[in-house]
Parts: C-alpha cells; sequence; structure tokens
C-alpha cells in the first residue's frame, strides 16, 4: 500500500462524479447491486448522531442532509478530496447545524486540536481503502483516539468476500477493483471485526446483502478499555 494508491481511490470523486452520485450510488446501485438500500444506513444515522459528529468521507452529504440531526450539531466534515468536503458543507449551508472542513487521510493520525466527538461515522470508506484489514484497522485506532469515552464509531463498507454478489454487483466489484476506486476483493466481515475489536471493546456486525453495517464504542486506549461501565 503507497500513498498514491489512497489518494487514486479518494481522487475519483470529482465535481461531475458527485453530481450523479447520488442517483448511481444512493438510489441504485444500494438497491439493486448491494442489496442494502440506503434508507437502512440513513436509520443508522438516525440512531447513532451526536452532537459533535465527524463524518468520514461525506461523499455528497446525503445522508447528513436527510438525517434528523440534533439541535446545535456540530458537523466536521473530513476526506483527502477537498470535492468532497465542499460538496457536502453546501448541502449543509442553510441547515441549523454548523459545520467544518478537514482534509485528512484517515491512516494517519488525526490532529488532536479537532478534540472528541460524540460520534464518528465512515459510511462507505473502507472498501475504497488500499490493503488488507491489518491496513485499514490502523484507521480505527485513529478514530478511536478522537472519541469520546462514550461515543459511538458508526458505518458500512462493501464486502467482497463471504457474501455473494448478484450480477450487478460482480460487474461493478470487477470494475471499480481494476480502476482502483475499490480495493476490497478480500474484504470479509470477520475481517472487519478482529480489526474493529482491536481497537474497541464493544463491537456490532450484521450483514445485509453484501454491505457490513457496524458500529462500535467504548474506544481502547493505552491497552485497556475505556468508556462507560
Amino acid at each position: 500500500m503507497n500513498d498514491q494508491e489512497v489518494r487514486r481511490g479518494a481522487g475519483i470523486y470529482s465535481k461531475p462524479v458527485l453530481g450523479f452520485y447520488d442517483l448511481l450510488v444512493v438510489k441504485f446501485s444500494n438497491s439493486l447491486a448491494w442489496r442494502c438500500p440506503s434508507q437502512l444506513m440513513l436509520d443508522q444515522y438516525n440512531r447513532c448522531i451526536g452532537t459533535r459528529h465527524l463524518d468520514v468521507g461525506p461523499g455528497t452529504g446525503w445522508y447528513l442532509a436527510n438525517a434528523d440531526l440534533p439541535e446545535s450539531a456540530e458537523i466536521t466534515l473530513m476526506d483527502l478530496n477537498e470535492n468532497s468536503v465542499e460538496h457536502a458543507a453546501s448541502r449543509l449551508a442553510h441547515t441549523h447545524v454548523s459545520t467544518r472542513g478537514v482534509t485528512a487521510n484517515v491512516l494517519e493520525p488525526i490532529p488532536e486540536a479537532l478534540g472528541q466527538f460524540d460520534s464518528i461515522a465512515a459510511n462507505y470508506v473502507f472498501h475504497c481503502v488500499p490493503g488488507s484489514w491489518a491496513d485499514k484497522g490502523v484507521a480505527f485506532k485513529h478514530l478511536g483516539e478522537r472519541l469520546a469515552a462514550d461515543g459511538v464509531l458508526f458505518g458500512s463498507t462493501i464486502l467482497g468476500s463471504g457474501v455473494s454478489h448478484n450480477l450487478i454487483g460482480r460487474g461493478f466489484m470487477a470494475l471499480y477493483n481494476r480502476l482502483g476506486i475499490f480495493h476490497n476483493r478480500e474484504d470479509d466481515a470477520a475481517g472487519l471485526e478482529a480489526a474493529l475489536r482491536r481497537s474497541f471493546d464493544q463491537v456490532k456486525v450484521d450483514v445485509i446483502g453484501t454491505v457490513a453495517v457496524f458500529s462500535a464504542r467504548n474506544p481502547l486506549r493505552n491497552g485497556g478499555a475505556g468508556g462507560l461501565d
């Protein structure tokens, strides 16, 4: 894995691509290719999102724009691609929430100056990150460091192993992996859960269609469990 691979995956989200992303992914691919309707992931946002929220890889900001955001919510948008940050921020500009954007790599330590968050979302991030779960799992450690002791990390990722893709899904998987947009041929639910458990005490992973929907609480810090008893 190298920095160029990471940036290539993030770089696909140009302004034209973001313009049709909701139609292709949110409306079409999630239901027909991956068999995990967007409403299920939106429901998770509504269950988990807190007042101080970090959204990693916000895409177009569709989930945030449609979620029931807390009053006085403070939303931090983080991505390697400034286009995604700007697009999501513009979508939230006329809501009651405050936003700030950060250009950063989730595989590197997240600046302490950002503070601690009540919730962190990483929706459809990890199937775009190169490497095995051992490589990708470094991100869970970094995210756990920025999560409040009683906070929650949640998200979803498309799996390549241990699930049965339909014809549309197989076509997209082959194309996106060949183009370097996806890096998930070997990604499985058990590997995801193991990677999360290295950084969190409480972990939940559900497979819906070919998507792993996950949440994690009680970040492990300095070799011990953090969070509530």
